[in-house]
């Protein structure tokens, strides 16, 4: 059974209605590492909770399965097709990001939903076991987008461009748990980082690519430099 919605975010508050967070929201926020449980059930919760290694001891074996699947037709139009399926995952990633984890449903119980898929990172940004999908929302998000894609491609070509949004994934996760837990010694590093961060405490209307900030370039949600 899912937790009362109320009673699950009690720490962080706010069910929906990040765009109107305020400042001591954020600074809350930011002390509280551990998040609450999301069902009363301790089995169920378990699955909601993920360290991040697990996402490329999944993985990674699939991706080399897929380019060993596509290595038959050719180094560079395996490459171009890989590359066509990240530019895929990216556009995914954003949208995702966009439309779903910062929707904001009036109904209670989508409130419930909604802080249960995304408010939670939120209310609590610096949980670790709880900065990458877990398992039971990526294997069926993975399999669904390769249904899609094998609409329109098959054989070699589906194995390559499936491999390149697989792999597009693992990179979002990674960056997303490295932008929180880690402090970057590059230039980009540190700009990725700095525009995750404005995301999370100043404007989160803003920034929704973490591994792909072009995106926002061109739908006009980048972070606007104080003047």
């Amino acid at each position: 059974m899912i937790l009362d919605g109320q009673a699950a975010c009690s720490w962080g508050r706010g069910l929906a209605g990040f765009a109107d967070k305020t400042t001591s929201r954020a600074e809350r926020a930011a002390e509280l590492s551990a998040s609450p449980p999301m069902f009363r059930s301790r089995l169920l919760d378990m699955f909601t909770r993920v360290h991040p290694a697990v996402v490329p001891i999944i993985y990674a074996p699939v991706l080399l399965w897929l380019l060993y699947r596509a290595s038959d037709f050719g180094v560079l139009p395996v490459l171009a097709l890989f590359a066509g399926g990240y530019a895929l995952w990216t556009l995914f990633e954003y949208w995702g990001h966009r439309l779903v984890f910062h929707y904001e449903p009036d109904h209670p119980f989508g409130a419930r939903l909604h802080w249960i898929i995304h408010g939670v990172h939120h209310d609590h940004p610096s949980d670790p076991l709880r900065l990458v999908l877990p398992p039971v929302a990526s294997i069926p998000i993975m399999l669904i987008a390769y249904g899609a894609l094998s609409l329109f491609f098959d054989g070699p070509v589906l194995a390559a461009v499936a491999a390149g949004f697989l792999a597009g994934y693992v990179l979002y996760d990674m960056t997303h748990y490295y932008l929180h837990h880690f402090t970057p010694r590059t230039r980009l590093g540190r700009a990725l980082r700095a525009r995750h961060m404005h995301h999370h405490f100043r404007d989160d209307r803003t920034a929704y690519g973490v591994s792909a900030p072009w995106w926002d370039a061109v739908f006009g949600t980048s972070v606007r430099k104080s003047r």
